[in-house]
């Protein structure tokens, strides 16, 4: 199989308009390594949702990798699924364990500070939505790095966390699937 304008360089233009450091160089080293490229998944689905680091990272970027790696027949939507599901759940709870660390207090710290609004609007969906905050957080790439800090400083128990979470993970990993398979159809192949 032989790809015209392959690469992540192309996915990035057509799913991702912006200029990143962060993004920029997951996508050189996804050149270089495309083989071992597979290892980027769980980081990246970790890196959009992390307390702090979410709201600079692009899911899109993991979606563009996503895609290169399974039009490139280099990994599965099998393999792709569950590492994204593991880099995803793991951000979701560091993000409820430091809410849960911090609880209250996480409103006076210089980050909560300087993302007063973000937060105020984090904490009217979590009152307006309950549980189901966990969930819809997770699908909204606005709030998604956000809402466990929240819910952790709520002070919903450890268990119902994990147990909607991981829930909530495995509808986003369903509709990651969906995305990159539909999108690989875009990826330009000539055979």
């Amino acid at each position: 199989m032989i790809v015209a304008n392959s690469g992540p360089h192309f996915l990035t233009t057509v799913f991702y308009r912006g200029n990143n450091p962060i993004d920029e160089s997951v996508l050189n080293w996804l050149q270089a390594h495309r083989q071992n490229a597979w290892m980027v998944i769980p980081f990246l689905a970790f890196l959009e949702a992390c307390p702090g680091l979410g709201l600079l990272a692009s899911g899109a970027i993991l979606l563009s990798v996503a895609v290169f790696l399974y039009a490139e027949q280099l990994v599965s939507l099998y393999q792709i699924l569950p590492l994204a599901f593991v880099g995803a759940c793991a951000a979701d709870h560091l993000g409820f364990y430091v809410g849960r660390w911090y609880g209250p207090r996480f409103h006076h710290t210089a980050f909560a500070k300087k993302r007063a609004e973000l937060l105020a609007k984090s904490e009217r969906f979590i009152l307006n939505h309950g549980v189901s905050a966990i969930l819809f957080g997770r699908l909204i790439p606005a709030i998604r790095s956000v809402v466990p800090i929240m819910v952790g400083v709520s002070g919903l128990s450890k268990s119902m966390f994990t147990l909607v979470d991981i829930v909530a993970c495995l509808v986003w990993s369903a509709g990651l699937g969906f995305l990159v398979v539909s999108l690989s159809s875009l990826y330009p192949v000539v055979n």
